[in-house]
């Protein structure tokens, strides 16, 4: 079985779906509330969990009753859990989610790890086939960075962190919306010249994912769904993309097959509300 270990957020997610989102001042009815663990570790690890993957989840939870949400959550879904606060008393981070019926787009008001200092475990990190790590908890990524066999990096925003974590990537999955110190102008081919990493994907909500491999280049479809809920969309495609990765060798073709993969996946993910029944409709990668 493949194993995979997840570096990274675990949050509590409460997430109201609404029919219009509220302005100043204004109340709004909720027509559904789920509450979830959430943050990109976390929704990438539940992700690959789903596909058939051993995975370990690595974070910072803490022993505020909160925190008891994220744990029953994760292990239903079939994560292991390493908590490397397991004493701190203050609440996890809280993520408040409001997803817009009929589109699917959602705003998200979150503390994220705030001042939370996370240390290597004790008895240190798992070995894994593959680690993913999301840049939070500092000390976490650079741990499991150095550690691992063959690193994929979250790339969503640009965090000090990035420089010590990024060199030492295989693959490196960026936003659109990732801005290297380095990058000399806003395209996709400037950011995978920054980031230097072997492989570079950037992914761009429904418009084609690029990606970057030596000298080889290509873009992969998004195949178009009437999405419901967005929320997680790019965590799903991590989880999906680690999965991938660690089942296949390496090379450019095997990236865009795994590209692929991970693109159904986040289909999966926006055509089902809430945050945990699209498992149920995972596609499987061969």
């Amino acid at each position: 079985m493949t194993r995979l270990l997840f570096a990274g957020l675990a949050t509590v997610d409460l997430v109201h779906r609404v029919d219009h989102l509220p302005g100043p001042d204004e109340k709004a009815q909720a027509t559904g509330v789920e509450i979830a663990a959430g943050g990109p570790a976390a929704n990438a690890a539940v992700t690959a969990a789903a596909l058939g993957a051993d995975v370990t989840l690595v974070t910072a939870i803490g022993a505020h009753p909160l925190g008891d949400l994220i744990r029953a959550d994760l292990q239903a879904c079939g994560v292991r859990v390493v908590d490397a606060t397991p004493t701190a008393p203050g609440p996890p981070p809280l993520s408040a989610i409001t997803v817009l019926n009929g589109t699917g787009q959602r705003t998200i008001v979150s503390r994220n790890a705030g001042d939370l200092v996370a240390r290597v475990p004790p008895r240190g990190l798992p070995d894994a086939d593959l680690t993913l790590v999301d840049g939070h908890h500092p000390a976490l990524a650079v741990a499991a960075a150095r550690s691992a066999r063959r690193l994929l990096v979250d790339a969503g925003t640009w965090r000090p962190v990035c420089a010590e974590i990024l060199p030492l990537a295989e693959v490196v999955a960026a936003s659109a919306a990732f801005r290297h110190p380095a990058e000399t102008a806003p395209t996709d081919e400037a950011l995978a010249t920054a980031i230097g990493a072997p492989h570079v994907v950037v992914t761009h909500g429904p418009e084609p994912v690029r990606w970057f491999s030596g000298t080889h280049s290509g873009a992969v479809d998004v195949t178009p769904v009437d999405a419901v809920d967005t929320a997680g969309a790019g965590d799903a495609f991590h989880g999906a993309l680690a999965v991938a990765l660690a089942r296949s060798p390496a090379g450019a073709t095997a990236l865009a097959d795994c590209v692929s993969f991970a693109n159904r996946v986040a289909g999966a993910r926006v055509v089902r509300a809430g945050p945990r029944a699209w498992l149920a409709t995972l596609p499987r990668f061969d």
